[in-house]
């Protein structure tokens, strides 16, 4: 098994998701490659399971709102499930209908707006925010934004500076589920109280969020030929925690936004990739 410290071990070293946008542009009917699948175990700090180009950078899109949750609550910005409601107002993304109203961290989570993860962030600044990406290791933690536009602060996570690998991605839910994080236990627990829960047949519940947008060419401008979609999360049974991680990219046209097509065909596959993980 390949080992996951190297992953979890570096910890405390110091716009739009696009989702919509993808739909908009593919729209049509395809199939999903899957670049990476991955499963690892926080406790033992193993892979258990690994297929694909695991090692490959992307942009974190929605998935990046674990993170900003988790800095949003440590901070005292975010308050509870239901606290900062903050309203809509015209110039914010507002590509889907349910981002025109008022919007709660559970409902931020949920309908993953784009215009509350930037509120978060604008609040916090640009040295916290930084620092923050920066203790969690995430990605290349590069958080500079499009280049020379200086937007780091509101875009850099959405098919800009930030990216970051599924291996990269389950090492950093490691350190989150193991609670290794510079961070206040409420920002853990609020964070999994408002993320999107799946009960499974077999036992296991399962938290996790989706991400999709486009990869990046050499130039810094996304490659719209190119739509991803992420899944990442935890799964718990009877005490054991197994973390994941699925990356796709779209081939061709498609209707449905490459995030909820791999977070489906993932919670399909679930189940018994965490039976043989597990040794049941």
């Amino acid at each position: 098994m390949a080992d996951l410290s190297g992953l979890a071990g570096r910890t405390g070293t110091a716009l739009g998701c696009l989702a919509t946008a993808v739909v908009l542009a593919f729209a049509g009917s395809a199939r999903a490659d899957t670049i990476c699948t991955v499963l690892a175990d926080p406790a033992s700090g193993k892979v258990l399971s690994q297929d694909g180009e695991c090692d490959r950078r992307v942009p974190p899109a929605s998935t990046f709102k674990i993170p900003i949750s988790l800095m949003g609550y440590d901070a005292g910005f975010l308050q509870d499930a239901t606290a900062p409601r903050l309203p809509f107002k015209q110039g914010y993304p507002d590509w889907r209908e349910s981002w025109r109203t008022d919007i709660d961290p559970t409902s931020w989570m949920r309908e993953s707006v784009v215009w509350y993860s930037q509120q978060v962030t604008q609040a916090l600044g640009k040295e916290a925010f930084a620092r923050y990406v920066e203790a969690f290791d995430y990605g290349n933690h590069d958080v500079s934004g499009d280049r020379g536009k200086d937007n780091g602060l509101t875009r850099s996570w959405l098919s800009s500076s930030l990216r970051i690998s599924p291996l990269e991605q389950v090492g950093f839910l490691a350190r989150v589920t193991g609670r290794t994080l510079p961070l206040e236990a409420r920002a853990y627990e609020m964070t999994e109280a408002i993320l999107g829960r799946h009960d499974l047949a077999n036992g296991w519940t399962v938290r996790g969020k989706t991400g999709a947008g486009f990869s990046v060419k050499p130039d810094g401008t996304p490659d719209r030929q190119r739509p991803f979609g992420w899944y990442v999360g935890w799964a718990s049974r009877d005490g054991r925690t197994i973390v994941f991680a699925r990356l796709v990219e779209r081939s061709a046209p498609q209707k449905m936004s490459p995030g909820l097509g791999a977070r489906d065909a993932m919670l399909e596959e679930l189940p018994s990739l965490l039976d043989a993980a597990s040794g049941d």
